[in-house]
């Protein structure tokens, strides 16, 4: 590759980046309220409370006040990210936008960091132009692209643990490589000591990125890992304060309450019904074919076999690498011993390649095997593991590069459109319910229709009461069978909005209800009323509205 063109490919994650803004500026607008969006965002607003001066020497101050309106819920969620979002939210606000579209927004445009941090942990290993195209493929899978826009806590979370791994690996190179006086520099601790501090803010598994960092640390200083001790302890050091000064639960018993969130969080207790397989099963009774499922039928179909493909091509590639090494240094140095040749090669940029990029698949494969394993309670798809999955496009990348290199240039070019294509068509077919995405494998979201969950966070409110209101000149009661502020927020001074659960005697000829076909809810509320307004994609069925006769 020409130098021009590989300084072209360096920059084209920029160019994907600006795509993809563009694209969520034209439509961000169209995405509805999540469920657990609203009490979210109150929690982000009620913690200016927590970080107030004048709060804390009024006399009466009390930390219960800045976990808002769900505190008994979200004050074990760490808020860094909230800490971090809420002031360019309220800036977007002051602009013209209303809450859900300002949040909507922001997220979007801070899910493109995680896609531009994958590019760059993807470039230790293989050319740029192949860690542009994992990029892509991981940036346009519909799963990730919808949630992106209308998940407030797992996308985050993904973002900050890819920049820490991506980040701590680099802090371990420079701290290695760049020296003054031969001692390693302190300076390049604190930026990725401080994002793995919000990591572990915002989710208590936030530490196994630090644990990845620390063994490519052992492998990379080698016997003079002692001597590093000191910015290592840096390290953990500001990670810990940045965790504690972004999440106002751990101030009162830091170690108690983090021990305490940690076990809940582990076992992560809910009595959530999930429809799986046309059966209705408790989310703490799912068998353990749950996730393996999801994984195979929630991402486009060209992922997993480019994942398993680039994984044989990317080790067998550095495996031969390292040989071509040996034989390099033999034939240069014929005298010196074996043991001489392996001490000359321990610290090499290949075998520091091999080594880290082992790391990676332990990231996904430690926690892939603890879910199946361990068997936590799982919903609402794999949402909760969203964090586990640039391992798999990095590895994608391999097969990108392989490809790259045994392909014409105008064949290796069709062939990506071929594998981006069920991305680009299934968010465009989808739009705005890119999350209930299943492929063709098992049919695609129409094929998966009353037999699996797809829009189980309720979105589909947004549209259904917006339809409603387009008929309506005159005041009408809508009953709302489940998380009924939802369609409250996208309601007109037309409809009043009542919480259907405990009010079915209330119900009169007339009224309007709206049901979910979250695990086929639909079949059950009003069964033999015909729905009015129906909110679908193909055959698949996501809300309806019915009027009592």
């Amino acid at each position: 590759m020409n130098l021009s063109l590989q300084r072209f490919s360096e920059k084209s994650i920029f160019i994907l980046l600006a795509i993809n803004i563009l694209i969520g500026l034209f439509i961000f607008r169209n995405y509805g309220y999540s469920w657990d969006e609203p009490l979210f965002y109150d929690y982000g607003d009620a913690l200016g409370y927590a970080y107030s001066p004048r709060e804390w020497f009024s006399g009466n101050f009390d930390l219960a006040r800045s976990y808002g309106s769900s505190g008994d819920d979200h004050k074990t969620r760490g808020p860094a990210y909230l800490l971090l979002a809420r002031g360019p939210v309220y800036l977007l606000k002051q602009l013209g936008l209303d809450q859900a579209s300002a949040w909507h927004l922001f997220k979007f445009l801070f899910f493109q960091v995680g896609v531009y941090f994958l590019y760059r942990l993807a470039s230790r290993w293989m050319k740029p132009s192949a860690a542009l195209a994992a990029s892509a493929l991981f940036s346009w899978q519909p799963l990730l692209w919808g949630h992106a826009f209308i998940n407030p806590k797992d996308p985050p979370f993904l973002v900050f643990f890819t920049a820490a791994v991506c980040l701590g690996f680099e802090m371990v190179d420079h701290l290695a490589d760049k020296t003054i006086n031969g001692k390693p520099k302190f300076s390049n601790v604190f930026i990725p000591a401080i994002v793995l501090g919000i990591t572990t803010s915002i989710r208590v598994l936030g530490p196994l990125a630090g644990l990845l960092v620390l063994a490519y640390a052992l492998w990379r200083f080698g016997r003079g890992f002692l001597g590093y001790i000191p910015q290592l302890a840096l390290y953990a050091m500001i990670a810990i304060f940045a965790m504690f000064a972004t999440w106002p639960f751990l101030w009162e018993n830091p170690l108690t309450n983090f021990i305490g969130v940690f076990r809940l969080m582990s076992d992560n207790p809910t009595n959530l019904s999930v429809l799986f397989g046309g059966e209705v099963f408790r989310a703490g009774e799912l068998p353990r074919r749950y996730m393996p499922f999801m994984l195979a039928t929630t991402l486009t179909e060209p992922v997993w076999p480019l994942f398993l493909f680039g994984i044989v091509v990317g080790y067998f590639q550095l495996f031969r690498q390292t040989k071509n090494k040996e034989k390099d240094f033999q034939a240069a140095n014929p005298a010196n011993s074996w043991a001489s040749f392996r001490s000359s090669i321990d610290l090499t940029a290949t075998r520091n390649k091999l080594i880290s990029l082992t790391l990676v698949l332990f990231w996904f494969g430690i926690l892939l095997a603890y879910v199946l394993l361990r068997r936590p309670a799982m919903y609402d798809g794999i949402r909760h593991f969203l964090f586990i999955l640039p391992p798999v496009f990095i590895f994608t990348g391999f097969a990108f590069e392989f490809l790259i290199d045994h392909l014409p240039s105008w064949l290796y070019a069709a062939l990506i459109l071929l594998v981006l294509a069920p991305g680009v068509f299934g968010i465009a077919r989808l739009h705005p319910y890119e999350y209930t995405y299943y492929n063709a494998v098992i049919g695609g979201t129409d094929g998966v229709f009353r037999q699996y969950e797809t829009d189980y966070w309720l979105t589909c409110y947004k549209e259904a009461v917006e339809a409603l209101e387009s008929t309506m000149n005159v005041p009408i009661n809508l009953y709302v069978h489940r998380e009924a502020y939802i369609a409250g927020y996208y309601a007109d001074e037309t409809i009043t909005v009542h919480e259907l659960r405990g009010a079915l005697d209330q119900v009169q000829p007339g009224d309007y209800v709206l049901v979910n076909t979250r695990t086929n809810e639909d079949r059950r509320v009003f069964k033999d009323t015909p729905s009015i307004t129906e909110v679908r994609r193909g055959e698949a069925i996501f809300c309806q509205i019915k009027q009592i006769p």
